[in-house]
Parts: structure tokens; sequence; C-alpha cells
């Protein structure tokens, strides 16, 4: 790629508001190809004051999408044994599509709960890209919360009360991988980290808990503890801190699990449904 090229990619991308709670759509750039250094910060910039980025229209294969994401960091391998692993060791497929009788994607059908990925592990996905590649006619649709926003606007004697306090987040799910179960099993991946995080980019602080994979708040009796999470996975899905996103065919979106939650709404599962995830490795939440 020449100088040229370079510049004009820059001068050439357009980043709007999505909505009124997070995110950002950017447009004029093709993902296929390699990404010069200036238009590269100007996206990670955005991604940073957005907290999520639409890319609409985009044509990718595996190594396409992975080399794009791993300019965010060092890519993750993909932690469960899903199926729909692709042929990149970081690339896993959600679908419900079945071929031989086998499904070729994770994660198939149903409603999903508002969550952070992997923040059952010491180092949670700082950052998760998803491209869709078949699209249900209705539903389906992905919901991104604001955990900056859900954090400044919880009660102060709240926010003193849970500072320095870690919550066990799960990874403890009932057979279709999107519902948690009554009881935690033995032997499933878990881990405590601080119910307020900081980003270590913005420094800002947010809420992390969410209402699939935290079980407790360490430290506090079982009904206070019960009490104050319904209060805060409520208060984190509220719809001015969410985006609907309704996915098209092309569209690449990269959400930032330090600083937002998100959710599947429910769809006919008779309908295919295909994306392609990617996640980015993180750092220890403090």
């Amino acid at each position: 790629m020449n100088t040229s090229t370079v510049a004009a990619q820059a001068a050439d991308i357009q980043i709007k508001p999505v909505s009124p709670a997070l995110g950002s759509q950017v447009s004029g750039v093709d993902l296929s190809q390699p990404l010069g250094d200036a238009t590269f910060r100007r996206i990670e910039q955005a991604w940073f004051d957005g907290l999520i980025l639409l890319f609409r229209g985009q044509q990718l294969d595996e190594t396409q999408q992975a080399r794009f994401c791993e300019r965010f960091g060092t890519l993750a391998g993909v932690l469960n044994q899903h199926t729909g692993r692709g042929n990149h060791p970081s690339v896993m497929y959600v679908s419900n599509i079945r071929e031989n009788g086998q499904l070729i994607g994770a994660l198939p059908d149903g409603e999903m709960y508002f969550h952070s990925d992997q923040c059952y592990v010491e180092q949670p996905a700082m950052a998760t890209m998803l491209y869709a590649m078949e699209i249900p006619s209705v539903g389906g649709d992905t919901l991104f919360a604001n955990m900056y926003k859900a954090y400044d606007t919880l009660p102060q004697e709240l926010k003193k009360k849970l500072d320095g306090l870690k919550a066990e987040n799960v990874y403890d799910y009932e057979a279709s991988g999107t519902t948690r179960g009554s009881k935690i099993r033995d032997g499933v991946k878990h881990y405590s980290h601080p119910v307020f995080r900081t980003h270590p980019v913005t420094q800002r602080k947010a809420l992390y808990v969410n209402r699939l994979m935290t079980d407790h708040i360490v430290g506090l009796a079982a009904q206070e503890s019960d009490e104050i999470l319904g209060f805060l996975f409520d208060h984190a899905e509220k719809p001015e801190f969410v985006y609907e996103h309704k996915w098209q065919v092309g569209d690449l979106i990269l959400w930032d699990n330090r600083c937002t939650l998100h959710a599947r709404s429910d769809f006919d599962a008779s309908e295919r449904r295909k994306l392609r995830r990617i996640t980015v490795l993180g750092e220890k939440p403090y």
C-alpha cells in the first residue's frame, strides 16, 4: 500500500453515533485490506470513545477478520469445547445451522442474558468482534449496555459500600449454553473480579457484574448479596443505557468487554443464523 493510499484511507473515514447510549458507526473503510497506522489510530480512539464500533457492508474471511482484530491486542483462543471452531485457532462460529445433523456453531438458539465475555477467568477478553454472515428475518438482535453510565448513576451510598469488593463470576450453564443453572456445579470455571473495574486506557470506572455469570458478592451474606445484585442487574439493563443492534449481513461489531455488557434477543429457531466471533485477550481487572 503506497503512502497516498494510506493518507486517503485515513481521510475517508467517517464516524457517527448509533444511539444516545453508546456506539459509533465507522464508514469509509474496507477491513479486508491492511490498515495504515493513522487509520487504525482513528478507529481505536473511536472505540475508546464509543465503547462499541459498527462497520457495515464488510466482506471478510477468517484471516482478514483476525488480522484486523489482532491490531487491538493478542488474540485469545476459544476457551470452551464449543462446536464451531474455525480454521483459525481464535475463530468460533455462533450458529444454529446443522450440517449432517451436527451443529456448525456454538450458542445456537434462544435469548441470552446480559454478560461480559470470559469474566469467569483471571484475564477476561478485553474485546470481542462479531461478523454477521446469515441473519434471521426477525430477532437475534444483540443488545449492548453502557457500564460507565451504569456506574456513574448509582447511588453514592451504594458506591461507597461496594468500593473494593469483588464478585464471583462463573461459567455454569444449562445445556443451551445461554441460561445460568440454578446451582453451581463442582469444577466449573469461576473467578472473582471487582464489582467496579477501572478501564486501563480511559481510567473510567465501570460496573462489572452481570445477570448471566455473576453469582454473588464476596464477603456479603447471601440474602444481602442477592438483593444488591438484583438491583445492580436491573440498573445496568435500563433502556437509557442500551443500544439494540439489528444485524445485517456484512455487519462487523467490535465491543469493549471492560465497559459494556451484551445480550441476545430470541428468534425463530427454524431460521438460519451464523456469525463469526474472535476475542482479544485482556488484562486482569482492577
